[in-house]
């Protein structure tokens, strides 16, 4: 079995407790002394550093949410001075101010170590050409994964996102083994592979995919098309980007870095610490980042944590795939909807990953429609048979979230495809 760094990816649980407990206390001094925004919320709460002594007092700490991180915008959680400091990172922005993340190069380094550790897990070594199809700039996916590569030692393609006809002539000219980008855009980049008729010419054997929700029926999908094993990774730029958590061969879960990261699970309602194997929101506590050191950082993902034997030997606790999020998830007519559960039903019925999600409000009464693309055979079809087809998926819709949506097929192609990350939701009730 691979591993990037052993000592800490199969370290005995009570070890791995006293090295999170030691850097737990370290942490909170350092956020004590440097981060007076934090400091403030710690005394609010009548908490002092001389109140943690290890894992077991984490719970005492106040919480962090993203509009602390726009409140503090944007020094205010800074935790070193800005000439330790070597780059930022940045979140889109499009719920309000900007998410402004800090780094100093020991920052960069540890995550470029937890990056690695995904790449070899999905089976990388020096021998692997690495296409990197993430976006680069102040989104993390690029950055992060290009740096584990070149930790890792591959040879790395950094293409960024986009420019659909240079990724596969990169990809067939170079051999490319390893492809990091997201879901949506890998299942787009199989659709083009096929479409061109150069499956033959592929060479790629893994895949990690992340920055988005994909189920477990898109990774079949992708991997059936494109004849890899694709892995899911993940992160946010909060606490440092991509490679917080990184699925291994077993494919049950992420394994979390917890050399680095402590998780939670929590009552996203009441805020209190949930056991092992609870579904509940994920809390991330950064014990090692020097420049952005959030304790206690709500992450409104929605997930479970388990700690069982894996077959990999690595010892880090697993989280299952987000299963939505407790800010965005949709709530239409009283019920929860989550896009994951609309993807798993289209592709059970043979339809492609590519639909979005249109929910307004008409006479104080929430509508929800569901556009998906037939598939290409469909197309000349009888209008009989597509309506046919179109209460089919309404009916297994309705299994599924137990809330009726109308369904619109529509003309193969004609959702425009993403590059990024994919536009499935059109809330209009927002505007």
């Amino acid at each position: 079995m691979a591993y990037f760094q052993p000592e800490m990816e199969t370290m005995p649980q009570e070890q791995l407790r006293k090295l999170q407990s030691e850097r737990l206390v370290k942490q909170v001094r350092h956020v004590w002394d440097n981060v007076p925004y934090y400091r403030e919320k710690m005394e609010a709460k009548g908490v002092t550093p001389d109140d943690i002594h290890g894992i077991e007092d984490l719970h005492k700490l106040p919480f962090l949410c993203k509009d602390d991180l726009r409140e503090a915008y944007p020094h205010g959680l800074r935790g070193m001075p800005l000439s330790d400091c070597v780059r930022i990172h940045s979140t889109s922005g499009t719920t309000g101010k900007r998410v402004v993340a800090f780094y100093t190069q020991h920052d960069i380094d540890l995550w470029d170590d937890c990056c690695a550790r995904a790449l070899v897990a999905a089976g990388a070594t020096k021998e692997d050409v690495c296409q990197i199809a993430y976006g680069f700039g102040l989104f993390t996916g690029g950055a992060g994964l290009n740096g584990g590569s070149h930790k890792v030692g591959c040879l790395t393609l950094p293409m960024s996102s986009g420019n659909t006809d240079r990724q596969l002539q990169f990809m067939t000219d170079l051999e490319s083994t390893i492809l990091c980008c997201t879901p949506s855009y890998a299942a787009y980049l199989a659709e083009s592979i096929h479409e061109r008729g150069i499956r033959d010419q592929i060479k790629l054997k893994a895949g990690i995919f992340g920055a988005e929700a994909w189920s477990e029926d898109m990774r079949r999908d992708i991997e059936d098309k494109l004849g890899i094993k694709a892995y899911d990774i993940y992160g946010l730029t909060e606490t440092s980007g991509p490679g917080v958590a990184f699925e291994c061969s077993e494919q049950t879960g992420m394994h979390i870095n917890e050399d680095h990261f402590i998780a939670e699970i929590i009552d996203p309602d009441t805020g209190e610490v949930l056991p092992e194997g609870s579904k509940g929101e994920l809390v991330f506590t950064a014990i090692t980042k020097e420049a952005f050191p959030l304790l206690r950082y709500r992450t409104r993902d929605i997930c479970i944590l388990t700690r069982g034997k894996c077959s990999c030997g690595r010892t880090f606790v697993k989280m299952c795939k987000p299963m939505g999020r407790s800010d965005d998830m949709l709530i239409i007519r009283g019920v929860n909807v989550f896009p994951s559960q609309i993807e798993t039903v289209l592709i059970q019925q043979g339809y492609s990953a590519n639909y979005q999600i249109i929910v307004d409000r008409v006479n104080n009464s929430d509508t929800f429609e569901v556009m998906v693309e037939m598939n290409p055979e469909m197309f000349s079809d009888s209008l009989a048979k597509i309506t046919k087809a179109e209460k089919e998926l309404v009916n297994a819709l309705k299994a599924m979230l137990g809330i009726a949506a109308k369904v619109k097929l529509v003309a193969p192609k004609s959702i425009t495809r993403s590059e990024g990350k994919a536009v499935r939701i059109i809330d209009k009730r927002k505007i």
